[in-house]
């Protein structure tokens, strides 16, 4: 045998590597690439148009940003019952593509419109523009969530969700780094239409993702037909089953609880810096930092650690990370309401957020019937989520109506995430069960 024979080819060295880094199999690996296309592409696409989300609403008026936020949670609703509609009727196959081609489209309508807009019309425009993306971010990556707990079973999940979720960081400095570099020399509309491809390149990916099943499980053709077979149910059955089910119920309790306090802490930071910078240019270095220390982190964990987290710890442990992270953090800032206590805060959460919780909570979804994954996640990861949003948002308002301060503040949101905790914990038992009564069935 001539040493070339022997040398190992390029692509079993990547796979070497690899393996090295997550515990995958070979036959994982054209799934594992196709979802780092696809979750790259929409988050890239998601942050090329979040800036211009961000000044348009802010151009409308700050004290218009509150009902923005309700016009959000009122579209989140409306905008589900279609969704349900293509999911009873359509296989994943195609009301995946048709759905984000709608989004497509959208972009595109948004584009010409604000192209050809005068002054008083572009902000009306821009205040529909912050409602649209504002449902536009959550709805596109949990319907990538929804194909991967379905693809996925709940082992490949613990082991490999977190490696997923690193093209979606990397998509998004990719997005955020595209805006920065071209929005002082081209137009908002070259800026969406850029976006509109991305989405359409996600489409590309759902289409090899949908090919695989039979791969990833070694699953016979009948079975693997089954799964392109329209889900059926009832339009409004993604709701009635989130609230009918004691472990749904749970998984949104979760989400509601994570909003609540992510929207304190977000008025803390933005109490602590008003304070603490006088210059609009300094606050706004501030932030870049942050998020900048935050994207390095949550890559770091994604791609090295958060798969062994999950396995060393269980999903039940890896869950409560987060709200007992939130717990320490909320004390600290009681104690010393800083700006160096809020930014270390922010950093450590937000990466926990994304690198740990954010992969566990996808694997919550993987021992619930194919329904649930679509319509009843569709209806937690968005509604629930912003309904989150505007409890903190209001619950704030209130206590500071009633004279507290940060540190108040923070005192009170320490329960919340003490009830957060206990949640977690029941959810990741539960889970386990479920998921070995799911796996003695198949047997």
């Amino acid at each position: 045998m001539s040493d070339s024979e022997r040398r190992p080819g390029t692509g079993e060295v990547g796979y070497r590597l690899l393996c090295r880094i997550i515990d995958v199999r070979r036959e994982e690996l054209p799934a594992l690439s196709w979802c780092w296309l696809y979750i790259f592409a929409v988050l890239s696409s998601y942050y090329i148009m979040r800036p211009i989300r961000d000044e348009m609403g802010v151009a409308g008026g700050v004290n218009n940003l509150p009902w923005l936020f309700t016009g959000t949670l009122i579209g989140m609703l409306v905008v589900n019952v279609p969704f349900a509609w293509l999911v009873k009727t359509l296989p994943r196959s195609r009301f995946i593509p048709l759905t984000y081609r709608f989004f497509a489209l959208n972009i595109v309508l948004f584009a010409v419109a604000l192209h050809f807009a005068d002054q008083e019309q572009t902000i009306w425009v821009g205040r529909a523009f912050f409602i649209w993306v504002s449902i536009y971010n959550l709805f596109v990556v949990s319907i990538f969530w929804q194909l991967n707990v379905d693809l996925f079973s709940p082992e490949q999940g613990k082991r490999l969700f977190g490696f997923i979720a690193a093209g979606a960081t990397i998509g998004a400095i990719v997005g955020a780094a595209v805006t920065a570099s071209l929005a002082r020399y081209v137009s908002p509309m070259i800026l969406l239409l850029g976006a509109a491809v991305l989405l359409e390149l996600a489409v590309f990916a759902v289409g090899r993702l949908s090919r695989l099943s039979t791969t990833l499980h070694r699953q016979p053709a009948t079975a693997a037909a089954n799964q392109e077979r329209p889900i059926g149910g009832g339009i409004l059955s993604g709701i009635t089953r989130a609230f009918g089910s004691r472990y749904l119920v749970n998984v949104s309790l979760f989400l509601l609880l994570f909003a609540i306090t992510s929207t304190v802490l977000y008025f803390q930071q933005a109490g602590i810096v008003s304070r603490s910078f006088t210059d609009r240019g300094a606050q706004t270095a501030f932030f870049a930092t942050v998020d900048l220390l935050v994207n390095i982190l949550t890559l770091a964990i994604q791609l090295f650690l958060t798969g062994r987290i999950v396995l060393w710890l269980g999903v039940g442990l890896a869950l409560a990370f987060l709200p007992a992270l939130t717990i320490l953090g909320f004390g600290a800032l009681s104690a010393a309401p800083t700006l160096g206590a809020i930014a270390a805060f922010q950093v450590l959460r937000r990466a926990g957020d994304y690198a740990i919780a954010r992969p566990t909570r996808e694997v919550l979804f993987t021992v619930v019937p194919r329904e649930d994954r679509y319509k009843a996640k569709s209806f937690i990861d968005t509604f629930v989520y912003r309904l989150g949003d505007q409890v903190g948002a209001w619950g704030v308002a209130g206590f500071r109506a009633l004279g507290a301060g940060a540190a108040e503040l923070a005192l009170i949101a320490i329960p919340i995430a003490f009830l957060w905790l206990l949640n977690a914990l029941w959810l990741g038992r539960r889970q386990e069960k479920m998921a070995e009564a799911r796996a003695a069935a198949a047997e």
